[in-house]
């Protein structure tokens, strides 16, 4: 024998009875007995109807019309011509009692618990009635049974109590001279005064394990329109999947905290018996399913991540609690007679506090409740005042995996603690089946996804990035991305989702990634005119895990977000060195955040591009080395400038070259006044541990003091060529001592100063051409012979790849 269930959405439309036929026909002729729920949103419908009643509303009647004549239609569809008539007939007087029942209510303004239920109990009798017929239509040979016949309960309306014993001793002697196919009608019973009542949530459900116990069904299959108990709920992990399998005891724990699937007390008459339970899609009938039993396989550490929303967390503690004896049986008992569930319990061995965890509903009530129990008590200061803390969720990790395996626990808070995820209380029992903790209502889907990469898929970890800026650099990254999303995530483990995207004008967010394909496009036809702020509330608003803002602009106010941006425990990477470089206070401040609440801020490219220069600085500082001089050429436009200044063109020329090449900026001043090598260079002493700032840098200034201010930039270059003869001399004094001019930052015995020097053939800046950078670090380990690194100091491809190189580090970080 074999218990089958049809949930809402299964039977909701005629095409979809049709398919459960055909489910049934596949099971046949083996023994089997089918439980059908009402067909999908007709209880709702039910209730609403008798509340428009209740308030003395006549449009209940349309809503009963529309009960009606979706029944009826069902009909029509289903059953053949010349079998319609004594159908339609029969559903019509179970419509006609429906009305009369919603009438009396009509005239009294009255609707007691136990006539709210009788009204109810149609969806299914009308269901399951139709559905019958539709078997016997198509050569099945079924029997409509009203499972009120054989189910016996209390006259607990809503929520009725089964009596077991009587049950099952009807179900039994009723199938035993009953052996065809049964069509039951789901959720309804009678209770021992004769009164109709319902099962309460997930009723239907619960019928149909009521029946499998009884029956000793050798399996219990209920089909619904999910393919089975999920890794997490897929709304909120859109990478959760099918758990293949569970034991009771998991799915329990999982159906506590918030799997709607199956329901505990639909498990219990099953476990009593160890009958096994199978989840089926009715829409995806091949599917395996999950399949619930006394023991589970598959060897998952954890089966699934759950959580309960809108939850209150109470604190009662005291100095007046340590050995108190009694305590606890007194806070207990003074919420269960106010009725209200405890849902979590965390006491540390102090014994100095104790917090439970009760639904925000009941969060006053409970409130109250201690304070009155414990009155005397906080008169005396023994207990501080009770404290409730609101807009919690709880999470759980739920798996027999657990048990007596190491380091559950630290994957667990490891994950939340790197995405940002404060827990306020944690609970496990000794059984090791659960672990739970407290969080912000706000994190849940976060904590979820991040939970889920860390037991599910800790083979990948997906990396949100928001990125800011599409000019030479942003692009590039997002061809850099695009292009290497594959190698990443085969061979690295890393999926890297660009999740949000802005320029100066536009901004566009997709949380499950945007195509880099179609970015531009997105940003130009679909985007919301940009606004920083708003930028920033949409990404902490989304609270993605592994979120790391991408700053490729050279924008100052972004700069000055960076610490909010950190705060919200989201890292960032950045070629921007206006943060690196601005006053030492905020660059602190900046990097005391990271410390805090781990994340990070990488700016590797603020300095050479691409070149690892920050990252070599820093290992050697870690491994104990000391830096003792540091001289470097940090501008590649400069550099391309004195290498072509050989005397075969003027300066002012060699600059316009420069200008026409895309080497300089815009306007040739930015370049030639130094401070963007003074930037770079101050970002290195900083690395190194120097308190400066950028006016503590002595920078030589090579746009003449007479044209330094002024916005016309055609103006400026050719007032410039009045100098070429002062730039000459410069070269020819080079020249002549076999020399070559170099624009040069230095930094030793804490000064810094970034100046045009001339070097001979001996020094590693002599050879340098085109628009390298070059970075000799001279330390106690490298001290007569200098670390050299060096290579293209700008350009849009290298300074992509050396953010890019920023945010895999930090995937790597959050593994």
């Amino acid at each position: 024998m074999k218990i089958l269930k049809f949930g809402g959405s299964s039977v909701a439309t005629p095409e979809r009875i049709q398919s459960v036929v055909e489910i049934l026909r596949d099971e046949l002729p083996a023994q089997i007995a089918v439980v059908f729920s009402a067909f999908g949103g007709v209880t709702d419908q039910l209730i609403h109807a008798s509340e428009l009643a209740l308030n003395g509303d006549s449009t209940y009647k349309n809503v009963l019309s529309q009960i009606e004549s979706r029944h009826i239609d069902t009909v029509k569809a289903l059953i053949p011509n010349e079998q319609q008539d004594a159908v339609i007939h029969q559903v019509k007087l179970r419509i006609t009692k429906l009305e009369n029942v919603v009438y009396g209510i009509y005239l009294v303004r009255e609707r007691t618990p136990r006539t709210l239920d009788y009204i109810m109990s149609f969806g299914e009798r009308l269901s399951a009635y139709i559905i019958s017929e539709v078997l016997n239509a198509e050569g099945l040979s079924a029997a409509y049974l009203d499972a009120r016949k054989l189910i016996r309960t209390n006259n607990q309306f809503g929520n009725a109590k089964v009596d077991f014993n009587l049950t099952n001793e009807n179900i039994r002697s009723y199938f035993h001279e009953n052996e065809n196919l049964q069509a039951i009608t789901g959720f309804i019973a009678t209770a021992d005064t004769g009164e109709t009542t319902t099962l309460g949530r997930s009723g239907s459900d619960y019928t149909a394990a009521i029946f499998a116990g009884a029956l000793k069904a050798e399996e219990l299959e209920i089909w619904t329109d999910v393919d089975g108990m999920m890794t997490a709920d897929p709304r909120l992990v859109k990478k959760s999947f099918t758990v293949p399998e569970m034991s009771y005891e998991e799915a329990m724990e999982l159906s506590h905290f918030g799997a709607k699937v199956i329901f505990p007390a639909t498990m219990l008459p099953a476990m009593a018996n160890r009958i096994p339970i199978r989840i089926k899609n009715t829409f995806n009938q091949k599917g395996s399913g999950t399949l619930i039993q006394a023991k589970s396989g598959n060897g998952q550490l954890i089966k699934g991540i759950s959580s309960i929303n809108k939850i209150s967390l109470i604190n009662v503690q005291g100095g007046g609690l340590l050995g108190l004896v009694g305590f606890s049986k007194r806070l207990f008992g003074a919420l269960a007679d106010q009725h209200i569930n405890v849902i979590l319990i965390s006491q540390a061995s102090s014994e100095h506090s104790v917090c439970i965890a009760v639904d925000s509903r009941d969060s006053v009530k409970a409130k109250a409740a201690i304070e009155t129990e414990f009155r005397y008590e906080i008169k005396d200061e023994l207990v501080d005042e009770v404290k409730v803390t609101q807009d919690l969720a709880i999470i759980a990790a739920v798996g027999q995996g657990m048990q007596h395996h190491s380091g559950t626990s630290g994957r667990m808070f490891n994950a939340l603690g790197k995405n940002g995820i404060n827990v306020s209380a944690i609970a496990q029992g000794s059984s090791e089946l659960n672990i739970s903790a407290v969080i912000q209502q706000a994190d849940v889907a976060k904590a979820l996804n991040t939970l889920h990469d860390a037991f599910f898929l800790s083979h990948l970890k997906t990396i949100h990035l928001f990125l800011a800026g599409t000019g030479l650099i942003g692009k590039a990254l997002i061809r850099q991305v695009r292009d290497q999303y594959s190698k990443l995530s085969e061979d690295h483990h890393l999926d890297i989702k660009i999740a949000g995207v802005a320029n100066s004008r536009k901004m566009f967010f997709n949380p499950e990634g945007i195509n880099p394909d179609l970015l531009m496009d997105h940003l130009d036809k679909q985007a919301e005119t940009m606004d920083l702020n708003s930028f920033l509330s949409k990404m902490n608003e989304l609270n993605l895990s592994n979120s790391v803002f991408v700053d490729c602009t050279s924008d100052e106010t972004i700069a000055k977000s960076y610490h909010s941006i950190l705060a919200e425990n989201i890292s960032i990477v950045t070629p921007n060195k206006k943060a690196a470089s601005s006053n030492f206070g905020y660059y602190q401040e900046l990097k005391d955040i990271c410390r805090k609440r781990g994340v990070k801020f990488l700016y590797e490219t603020n300095v050479g591009a691409g070149l690892p220069v920050i990252n070599t600085l820093n290992d050697l500082l870690l491994s104990g080395d000391k830096v003792i001089r540091i001289e470097a050429v940090l501008s590649g436009t400069l550099n391309y400038i004195f290498s072509s200044f050989d005397g075969t063109k003027p300066f002012s020329e060699v600059v316009v070259e420069a200008k026409e090449k895309g080497y300089t900026e815009p306007d040739p001043r930015d370049d030639l006044s130094g401070m963007d090598v003074a930037r770079k260079i101050l970002i290195l002493s900083r690395e190194v541990g120097l308190d400066l700032e950028l006016i503590d840098v002595e920078v030589e200034n090579l746009v003449p003091a007479k044209l330094q201010s002024g916005t016309d930039v055609q103006a400026f270059l050719k007032d410039f060529i009045c100098f070429d003869p002062s730039f000459e001399v410069k070269r020819k004094l080079a020249e002549s001592e076999n020399k070559k001019l170099r624009y040069q930052a230095v930094l030793e015995n804490g000064k810094v100063n970034v100046k045009l020097n001339a070097v001979g053939p001996e020094h590693p800046f002599y050879a340098l051409s085109g628009s390298d950078n070059i970075i000799l670090l001279t330390t106690e380990r490298y001290h007569d012979r200098p670390m050299v690194i060096r290579g293209p100091g700008a350009g849009a491809e290298v300074t992509a790849a050396g953010v890019f190189a920023d945010i895999i580090r930090i995937g790597n970080y959050t593994q």
